[in-house]
């Protein structure tokens, strides 16, 4: 699941935008002003001295300017993605998607953990112990990913049901275990050195 947080002075129109985020796609949560939670795109609605504020943080985080005045806007960095307003709710959802591409496929993007580095675009992982490119499924990234975000805490397996799975009656726990230990299988071809991901209490956290 994607994390989005917006910067904007416009609450009615961000509330409005957020709304119908949630109702096309379960894969993005909107994060509140007042959350801890990591933000995976930003977007910041017209505000020029925010988005300066935030390429400031050098975050590494993608961020989408949405802006009335595209023509003459001066572009603060190359990594910047522009939404002209107007609003095309389409063109919108095409840009949002664009960004998240674009960082996985970035050496940022890259998730770099235990002599591991996982490429999300191209669904691999990379054990650099001895160079072995490893595929894995959509869900497996998935995992990795929500784990890498979450790496200071243990994760329980409701929790990762829920952002990986999303609310899905059909889904169970079992579910949860079964992929787990088959990406366990895949790439740590028991190698204790090699040792993935761990299980505490039930629950799972990424070996970092």
């Amino acid at each position: 699941m994607q994390n989005i947080l917006f910067i904007s002075d416009n609450q009615n129109f961000i509330t409005d935008l957020s709304d119908q985020i949630l109702y096309h796609f379960s894969e993005y949560n909107v994060l509140s002003a007042d959350s801890n939670e990591k933000a995976d795109i930003i977007v910041v609605d017209e505000d020029k001295k925010a988005l300066e504020r935030e390429l400031a943080n050098k975050r590494n985080t993608p961020i989408l300017f949405l802006t009335s005045d595209v023509e003459n806007i001066l572009e603060l960095s190359s990594d910047i993605h522009i939404q002209s307003k107007p609003l095309l709710l389409s063109s919108f959802f095409d840009e949002l998607q664009s960004c998240i591409n674009r960082f996985d496929n970035s050496e940022s993007g890259y998730l770099k953990f235990n002599k591991y580095e996982v490429h999300p675009m191209s669904k691999e992982i990379l054990n650099l112990r001895n160079n072995e490119i490893t595929k894995l499924t959509e869900k497996e990234v998935a995992i990795i990913k929500y784990l890498h975000k979450n790496k200071d805490r243990l994760i329980s397996k409701n929790e990762l049901l829920q952002e990986v799975w999303g609310y899905s009656p059909d889904v169970s726990t079992h579910t949860i275990e079964t992929h787990i230990y088959r990406l366990r299988q895949k790439v740590e071809q028991d190698n204790p050195e090699a040792q993935l991901i761990l299980t505490v209490e039930g629950g799972y956290q990424l070996k970092v």
